[in-house]
C-alpha cells in the first residue's frame, strides 16, 4: 500500500500528465530530492565535468519531460523511472558531443599536443556503456530494464519489480546476469578498439 506522500506524489503526476500546470509547481520542491539522487548516480559514471552537473541535468531533464508530455503516470516509481531514462539519455547525448569535439566536429585538426588540452573525462566509458545497454535491449528487454531502473534510476529491486510488474526475485535475478552481460559486452568492446 502507498505512504500519503507516495500516494500525494502519484495524485500530482496523473493532475500533470492530464494536463493541469499548477501540479507541476506542487511536486517540483516535492521529487527535487529524488532526481538529485538519481542525477548523481547517472553522473558517477561520467567522471567530472564543469558543464554537466546534477542541477543542470535534473533542469535538462524536466525541460524534455515538459515538452513530451504524451504519457500518463501510472505511479511515483514509473516517473522516476523515466526520470532516469531521460537523464541516461542526456548524459550519454553529452558524452558523444564530447567524443565529437575531441576527435573535431568539424574544425580543422591541431597539432597532438594542443589536442591533449580537451578533457580526459570518461566520455567513451559512457558511449560504451550505453551501447551495451542497447544490445542488451534487443536481447532482453526486460534485463536493459532492470539495469536502467537500478544503476541510473537507482530504484531497489523492489521498486523496479513495482515498474515492471514482476516479482522482486526476478528483478535480482535479472539484475545478476545483465551485469554478467555487461561485463562481457563491455570487455569484448574494449578488446575490439585496441
Amino acid at each position: 500500500m502507498e505512504s500519503s506522500a507516495s500516494s500525494r506524489v502519484t495524485a500530482l503526476l496523473r493532475a500533470w500528465g492530464q494536463g493541469e500546470r499548477g501540479a507541476l509547481e506542487e511536486l517540483v520542491p516535492i521529487v527535487t530530492h529524488e532526481l538529485h539522487r538519481i542525477a548523481k548516480r547517472c553522473l558517477e559514471a561520467k567522471g567530472r565535468d564543469a558543464v554537466l552537473d546534477t542541477s543542470v541535468l535534473i533542469n535538462e531533464a524536466y525541460l524534455r519531460l515538459i515538452r513530451n508530455n504524451n504519457s500518463s503516470w501510472h505511479d511515483r516509481a514509473h516517473f522516476f523511472a523515466v526520470c532516469a531514462k531521460v537523464m541516461r539519455h542526456i548524459v550519454v547525448d553529452h558524452a558523444r558531443a564530447r567524443l565529437r569535439a575531441r576527435r573535431g566536429g568539424g574544425v580543422a585538426p591541431l597539432p597532438l599536443n594542443e589536442s591533449l588540452i580537451v578533457s580526459e573525462g570518461r566520455c567513451p566509458a559512457v558511449v560504451a556503456l550505453d551501447s551495451a545497454l542497447e544490445a542488451l535491449s534487443v536481447v532482453d528487454a526486460r534485463k536493459a530494464q532492470v539495469v536502467e531502473l537500478r544503476f541510473f534510476g537507482g530504484l531497489t529491486a523492489e521498486e523496479s519489480a513495482e515498474v515492471l510488474k514482476v516479482s522482486p526475485e526476478t528483478v535480482k535475478r535479472d539484475w545478476r546476469i545483465a551485469k554478467l552481460w555487461l561485463t562481457r559486452e563491455l570487455k569484448r568492446s574494449e578488446t575490439d578498439v585496441r
